[in-house]
């Protein structure tokens, strides 16, 4: 199995495509937030140092975030493959993660665009609904995203409530600044010859997306 990088604007569905290939293959789904939020959790000497910076709002730096993935790519579950969430987000930290991985013989595999218009992203933003108990996310557009009763999740039957920063101005705002910060990012894996760039469309769903997706892994 190769690893993957998802490059992916707000509402491209890249949360429910890393969910689908971790659950279908068994490779972790490694995400740098999760990453920082367990080692706060932990109450560490880092995770202290972390949660204070995030409590001030001071970034965290790349090499805290560049440390805690490579303790997490020891373990062995990541072997066979895992999915890159989160990281990097731009061309310095693409070279240092190119250099970890170098140093710990790992393959850098493939990375995956999921291109999706604005409209279409805000459209799906707008529409959806997550669970204040559990967390789960769902989105009333997509069939087979979908909540299976309208208003209640899923997996704890608690009642379903929309994001409070899911509004279209924090939207519009968000999407212009991930474009822009990720458009040398891209040109980077182009050069490469490891990106794949999946057009998002409303006429797929996220089964059609997977399929995609799995098809460029057989590659």
């Amino acid at each position: 199995m190769k690893n993957i990088i998802f490059i992916a604007p707000p509402a491209a569905g890249k949360g429910t495509q890393s969910k689908l290939l971790s659950e279908k293959y068994n490779i972790p789904h490694i995400s740098t937030g999760d990453l920082l939020r367990d080692e706060i959790n932990k109450k560490t000497q880092l995770g202290n140092s972390i949660k204070k910076d995030m409590e001030q709002g001071n970034l965290i730096t790349d090499e805290v975030v560049l440390s805690l993935l490579e303790q997490r790519l020891i373990e062995k579950d990541c072997k066979d493959g895992y999915i890159l969430d989160g990281y990097p987000r731009n061309v310095k930290q693409a070279i240092a993660y190119d250099a970890l991985i170098n140093k710990m013989n790992k393959d850098l595999g493939v990375v995956i665009f999921l291109d999706i218009d604005k409209d279409l992203a805000l459209e799906r933003t707008i529409s959806r609904v997550i669970c204040p108990k559990c967390g789960a996310s769902y989105n009333l557009l997509i069939e087979d995203v979908k909540p299976k009763t309208e208003g209640i999740c899923d997996r704890c039957s608690s009642k379903l409530n929309t994001r409070s920063d899911d509004n279209k101005e924090t939207f519009l705002k968000r999407f212009d600044t991930y474009l822009e910060k990720t458009s040398d990012l891209i040109n980077y894996y182009q050069d490469k010859k490891v990106l794949k760039i999946i057009k998002v469309t409303k006429d797929k769903s996220a089964m059609d997306i997977f399929e995609e997706i799995e098809g460029i892994l057989k590659k």
